[in-house]
């Protein structure tokens, strides 16, 4: 393994026991000394790749756009000529993932958003991370024929979003939508938008 991989391999690991804690014990719970614990490195190596908090925030919030990135299937969005209904299904199965198998890494994400609105500069890389998806989904509803593409793309993400939020962390945590709820809400949001 070449240097610069075992460094990537070690910066993935701070990253994603960052992660961990943020789910499992949030924001109070996240500093160098707990993730080296919980990445089982020796102490000090958290901080020889994030000296401050900030460095660790930003690792941790590039991590999780690249895990994120894959729950939410980028690689397996439709091609627009499918139609409408093959997009309800890959935005109804990457939500349905977010609120089961991956509920763990949403709550980092809430956890890191919350922290976002008190640090600018967080506030940029959390936004600049996120708009691969943003640019994907506008890109996406364009191509169907939305007549305003911004409008309903961020219309699309607050559905999402507040769908998630309530089934991970607000009033429905003890009642997830199965897949099958999930499409069917969604199909209903998005044809209202662009239609049948």
């Amino acid at each position: 393994m070449s240097v610069r991989t075992a460094g990537a391999a070690r910066a993935d690991l701070v990253a994603d026991a960052a992660l961990a804690l943020l789910a499992e014990r949030g924001m109070r719970g996240l500093t160098h000394r707990a993730v080296d614990e919980a990445a089982g490195l020796p102490q000090g190596s958290t901080s020889n790749l994030a000296r401050t908090r900030q460095a660790l925030l930003e690792l941790a919030v590039r991590r999780l756009a690249e895990r994120e990135a894959r729950v939410l299937g980028l690689h397996e969005m439709p091609d627009p000529a499918a139609g409408t209904g093959s997009l309800v299904d890959a935005l109804a199965l990457a939500t349905h993932r977010a609120l089961t198998r991956n509920r763990e890494l949403t709550l980092a994400r809430y956890e890191l958003a919350l922290e976002a609105t008190r640090r600018p500069e967080l506030r940029a890389y959390f936004d600049a991370a996120g708009a691969r998806f943003r640019d994907q989904l506008t890109a996406l509803v364009t191509a169907m024929g939305s007549t305003d593409p911004e409008r309903h793309a961020l219309s699309l993400i607050a559905w999402a979003d507040g769908l998630m939020f309530s089934c991970v962390a607000g009033s429905f945590s003890a009642r997830v939508p199965d897949l099958a709820a999930v499409r069917e809400s969604l199909r209903e949001v998005l044809e209202g938008m662009i239609g049948a």
